[in-house]
């Protein structure tokens, strides 16, 4: 029973490890009078499974008021470019498709993740950010897709 537990469990200890992402700036892009700026930022993320990737999400975030208090929705919006950082290692068998990063990104069922495939043909891992839909966008999934090859 504790092994199957541990076994389910694993997904959201490896989530938990990239939550640690580093925010590497923000622009601003539209002037509040109350509130923070809207901006675009740019957060890294490094893949807890394959040592030497690292992925550049950017993201608009909503300003004003609620944005400040974290009350807004941001816009569904992503950006994204993974990149060998050092020598690329995998870290054990690599399922085809696992989500590797999470993060709220509204106070409702809102989240950005990234997911990554794996292309065993070309041997090529594929990155794929994403958003869970929020109440009131009528089921738009917003995504940017990038791909870090394993060997040359």
């Amino acid at each position: 029973m504790r092994a199957l537990l541990a076994l389910l469990a694993l997904p959201l200890v490896l989530a938990a490890q990239a939550q640690a992402q580093t925010r590497v700036g923000a622009v601003d892009t539209t002037f509040r009078f109350v509130g923070r700026n809207d901006r675009v930022v740019i957060d890294r993320y490094d893949d807890p499974r394959v040592a030497g990737v690292s992925c550049y999400v950017s993201r608009a975030e909503t300003g004003g008021v609620s944005g400040s208090l974290g009350l807004a929705t941001d816009p569904n919006r992503y950006s994204i470019a993974c990149r060998a950082t050092g020598p690329v290692t995998v870290q054990g068998e690599l399922p085809q498709n696992e989500l590797v990063f999470t993060e709220k990104m509204s106070p409702f069922f809102k989240q950005v993740r990234v997911s990554r495939l794996y292309d065993a043909e070309k041997k090529v891992l594929v990155y794929l950010v994403w958003s869970t839909v929020s109440v009131g966008t009528d089921g738009a999934a917003f995504n940017s897709v990038t791909a870090v090859p394993l060997e040359r």
